[in-house]
């Protein structure tokens, strides 16, 4: 098969589209002719050396998410067959033609999209499912902030707690970018090259908090946050050891967490697709929650797509086709 493989660790020209064995697949796993692949951030740290794949995945291929066709199952699966549309949450691999995968961490695709809004879903709705809804146990009528509100992480969590009935907040880092959020279903955006998102929101209040950034904005999450709020840490571009104010923490009774999801157990990932297709899919069935698709790139261009996700100007989801 073709796959986009990480030569040599480096900038975005050491990924090269090469002959790569075709993988094999065994027990409950499925093989799927790959249509579209997802581009994330952690392609970019995995592609740089700084976000090893977990023990067994090939570390020269990266892709966490993709949607295809099945074309091939393993004897113990049971619940897909060789020619269901499917898309994929990934340990890796996905930058290829073909990739398997346990059929527990696949999904039907919902019968109003097309192969390259499916790629865009699993790494997001897995991560703001997981995150949000369980971690953070948003409920309906509560508060939410989003920091990065336009990135796949944020497009995602602004329509589906829209969507359940939460008001939205985001930060962002243009103008542009928060009005788009706010079409998407944002109640109001924060610039934070301009405006200070603390004073923005201190008496507005918060109950919940995704953070991707970390650093220096772990003491300010803490400052808006309501009573019983509960702040979930899902990155740390801007540092991960941080001062914490534990008085603030007691006084509050906050929760901290955070969780990485490319390592966890497959059990996990498996009963978390089984609420998303419960409680998600039929928000996409019924028009609530629509991929936000940015621009596609063939995969012999996705060193050009690298290069795009860096810039980090766009709003939505960069797609490889096939």
């Amino acid at each position: 098969m073709k796959a986009v493989v990480i030569t040599k660790y480096g900038a975005p020209e050491v990924l090269k589209l090469q002959e790569y064995a075709t993988p094999e697949i065994n027990g409950d796993q499925v093989l799927i002719e790959v249509k579209a692949a997802g581009l994330n951030r952690s392609d970019i740290f995995q592609r740089e050396g700084n976000y090893p794949a977990p023990q067994g995945m090939s570390a020269e291929i990266p892709g966490l998410e993709v949607s295809g066709t099945i074309v091939q199952c393993g004897p113990q699966v049971v619940g897909f067959k060789a020619g269901d549309h499917v898309c994929a949450l990934l340990a890796g691999g996905g930058y290829a033609e073909y990739v398997s995968v346990r059929e527990g961490q696949c999904l039907p695709i919902p019968s109003a999209l097309s192969f390259t809004e499916a790629a865009s879903l699993p790494e997001t709705v897995f991560t703001v499912w997981s995150n949000v809804f369980q971690r953070g146990a948003l409920k309906s009528g509560e508060s939410l902030l989003i920091h990065g509100g336009n990135s796949g992480i944020g497009i995602t969590g602004i329509q589906l707690a829209h969507a359940l009935g939460s008001k939205v907040f985001v930060t962002v880092g243009s103008e542009e970018k928060g009005k788009k959020c706010l079409e998407l279903g944002a109640d109001a955006y924060i610039n934070y090259k301009t405006q200070d998102f603390e004073k923005e929101l201190q008496e507005e209040g918060i109950d919940v908090i995704l953070d991707m950034i970390g650093g220096s904005y772990l003491s300010k999450n803490v400052n808006i946050l309501n009573p019983e709020g509960r702040l979930v840490h899902i990155n740390a571009v801007d540092g991960s050891h941080v001062d914490l104010d534990i008085w603030k923490v007691m006084l509050k009774r906050l929760t901290i967490t955070g969780s990485t999801l490319r390592s966890r157990e497959y059990d996990f990932k498996k009963q978390l697709a089984g609420e998303i297709q419960k409680y998600v899919w039929p928000l996409i069935e019924s028009g609530k929650f629509k991929p936000v698709i940015f621009q596609t790139f063939p995969f012999s261009e996705a060193a050009e797509a690298h290069r795009m996700l860096e810039k980090n100007t766009h709003t939505g989801k960069i797609i490889l086709v096939r």
